[in-house]
């Protein structure tokens, strides 16, 4: 009798524990099914092109979830990155034109990338300042710098789209590592000599921004995953007191969450710039709440201390492949929102499952 019950229970417990590793892996098994379904139902999406696609479409989704992803791991939020993002395109937009049209591409992403920066820095520092030495409720305190941003944003543009003077960008936004042509490559740029017809047989392999993205995404596994300050991360959002006690310096750690945060949706704004060849204010209003949604469809947990940047990527991807998904099946757009809703909602129910189980 004794036995019988010992088994059952190992039997129960097995199954908790197969249970609760599903749970865990379900965004990357709902990912993989939305990619059959929509591979078998859409003509045309399973296409290397429209997964390039799909990749360069998210790029600025993925950096404003990407600095999400630490923020909210400390058990903050940082409602001020889009539009963050958008200041920092107008401001990028403007330094470049004012550098001439005649300057070199080099020398203009540079100087996006100072001003991508910057932006970001004091964008991120007062968020940091306001939360850990005022000791404003992130939610609050970022709404209002949202406000200020915005603000500066519509006022520096004024209220319009700010248009680069030069089409040098267009490569490095728009283009490839590298292009494949009757079977040879060339690297960031079309082969030269190449009529209008023979250019249309070229194809791009891995666009640039793609690129830029997935560095910064390994970047930021490598933080949190092998860095003292990544330890660190995850015991402020974990408990803050005993993190305290264990001489973590948690208000350095949370300030420096937010700075990272407003650098990566910075870049978001550039991005843009490059992409676009203008900048504009409201460049990351759009994907402020999508980049949210990405972090916890990932499995970050919006109390901190649980979470990874590559369920984060996850997330990003499973938005953008509805997004293209449904635009390719030619469903209304507006059911975009319902379907990446009942998402979110999905993914706070397993969530609250995996916990029990735990």
């Amino acid at each position: 009798m004794i036995a019988e019950a010992a088994s059952t229970r190992s039997q129960h417990k097995a199954l908790a524990e197969g249970v609760a590793t599903l749970l865990r892996q379900w965004s990357w098994m709902f990912l993989l099914v939305l990619l059959i379904v929509f591979s078998i139902t859409g003509q045309g999406f399973f296409d290397v092109f429209n997964f390039q696609s799909i990749l360069l479409n998210a790029s600025i989704l993925a950096l404003l979830a990407l600095g999400q992803t630490f923020v909210i791991m400390t058990g903050g939020i940082d409602l001020s990155a889009g539009f963050v993002a958008g200041v920092s395109s107008v401001l990028a937009a403007l330094a470049m034109n004012a550098l001439g049209a005649d300057t070199s591409a080099v020398l203009l992403v540079l100087v996006g990338v100072g001003v991508a920066i910057g932006v970001g820095v004091v964008a991120g520092v007062t968020n940091g300042a306001i939360v850990e030495g005022l000791r404003i409720p992130p939610f609050i305190a970022t709404l209002g710098i949202y406000g200020v941003a915005q603000g500066i944003g519509l006022l520096l543009s004024h209220g319009q789209p700010v248009s680069l003077d030069t089409n040098a960008l267009n490569q490095v936004g728009n283009g490839y590592v590298a292009y494949l042509h009757d079977g040879s490559l060339s690297f960031f740029s079309t082969p030269d000599g190449l009529s209008q017809r023979e250019l249309r047989d070229v194809t791009g392999i891995v666009p640039n921004m793609v690129v830029l993205v997935g560095a910064l995404f390994v970047a930021g596994w490598w933080i949190l995953a092998k860095t003292r300050f990544g330890r660190h991360v995850y015991a402020v959002g974990g408990n803050r007191n005993a993190a305290r006690r264990a001489g973590v310096a948690v208000r350095r750690t949370s300030m420096m969450t937010f700075v990272l945060c407003s650098v990566l949706a910075g870049i978001a704004g550039l991005v843009y710039v490059l992409r676009f060849t203008s900048g504009s204010a409201i460049t990351g209003d759009a994907t402020l709440l999508q980049s949210i949604a990405a972090v916890v469809i990932g499995g970050t947990s919006m109390f901190g201390g649980a979470g990874n940047v590559g369920g984060t990527l996850v997330g990003v991807l499973i938005i953008a492949v509805i997004q293209n998904g449904l635009v390719i099946l030619g469903v209304n757009p507006y059911w975009q929102f319902i379907a990446v809703g009942l998402v979110i909602v999905l993914a706070v129910v397993v969530d609250r499952a995996r916990t029990e189980l735990s």
